[in-house]
């Protein structure tokens, strides 16, 4: 066998498992709802209008979502301690990872802590703007940052 033809098969096989990774990362276990008119964590029901959210039963933290809610039904949760957007899928293109989180550090949003351990280790955040534009996700929680 040939040097030319080892190499080609590799590459070949290299290109296959890139593609076969790829799909798997940002594609395989998402499930897409844009139906529902609620959120729902921590015994507290959101309304949400314009839904676009993304989860997976793989991993908890795959939770995403950008909906609108009326701004005055969260005053009453805990201020989040840390908000951490964490980056979606790139089709997931509601979700701005970069200017979400230069709102939530610069004032113009506010993240609160919708649920706390559900699921165990995790911490649900939504951070919203004064107009009702609103942003959900899952971060690990302090004792499982490390």
């Amino acid at each position: 066998m040939s040097g030319r033809r080892l190499i080609l098969g590799f590459l070949v096989m290299l290109a296959v498992f890139t593609a076969a990774l790829i799909y798997f990362q940002f594609f395989a276990f998402y499930q897409r709802d844009q139906e529902s008119a609620m959120i729902e964590a921590g015994g507290r029901i959101l309304p949400a209008r314009d839904l676009d959210r993304i989860d997976a039963e793989t991993s908890p933290l795959k939770l995403r979502a950008c909906f609108r809610t009326e701004p005055a039904l969260l005053r009453d949760l805990p201020v989040a301690k840390a908000p951490t957007p964490l980056t979606p899928p790139p089709w997931f293109d509601c979700f701005d990872v970069g200017r979400l989180s230069v709102d939530i550090a610069s004032g113009k949003a506010q993240a609160y802590e919708l649920a706390t351990g559900e699921p165990e280790g995790t911490v649900t955040i939504v951070a919203v703007y004064p107009d009702g534009r609103a942003y959900l996700w899952r971060q690990l929680a302090e004792g499982y940052a490390e």
